[in-house]
């Protein structure tokens, strides 16, 4: 069985503080089975990152509902604005980093992390580490990228749509 069909609205769904990398919601079905992909909508204050800036061997979607951010690719900054879509290549370095004068939120789609979190790769980089989203060293270690940052927090109320 593939899983169970479901609708929710962004709003009921279950949010949760990335602490230092702005509050998320990831959707998934009742059964936890989406299988070939991820979707996650992701809010960013401006100069917050979504993550650390890495490279894997999926591709991945990026697309800006709400506000403005700064895509860091290949180690070039590119300023991203409402309805603006990254497409992300495998192996393309990058992460995105709120910018402009409020949130932005930012619809992402990728292969569950489960699928490929061994095969990435967390490089240093002058430009991203101006944002703080570079890891200190280049390796494959999700724990040795993230050691010294908060990366989990308690669920709260969804921040994004307005209501």
């Amino acid at each position: 069985m593939s899983g169970q069909w479901f609708v929710v609205n962004v709003r009921d769904a279950d949010w949760e503080s990335k602490g230092e990398f702005g509050v998320r919601t990831r959707f998934k079905s009742p059964d936890d089975r989406f299988g070939h992909f991820g979707i996650t909508v992701q809010v960013l204050q401006p100069g917050q990152p979504s993550g650390l800036y890495h490279a894997e061997e999926a591709q991945e979607g990026f697309l800006v509902l709400a506000g403005e951010c700064l895509a860091v690719i290949d180690g070039r900054e590119h300023p991203l604005r409402q309805w603006d879509y990254f497409h992300c290549p495998p192996g393309t370095r990058h992460v995105v980093v709120g910018a402009g004068e409020g949130p932005c939120a930012v619809l992402m789609i990728g292969a569950p992390r489960s699928a490929s979190l061994s095969e990435i790769l967390y490089p240093e980089d002058p430009v991203a580490a101006r944002h703080g989203a570079a890891a200190t060293e280049t390796t494959r270690s999700s724990k040795r990228a993230y050691a010294d940052l908060t990366f989990t927090g308690p669920a709260i109320a969804a921040p994004w749509p307005d209501a």
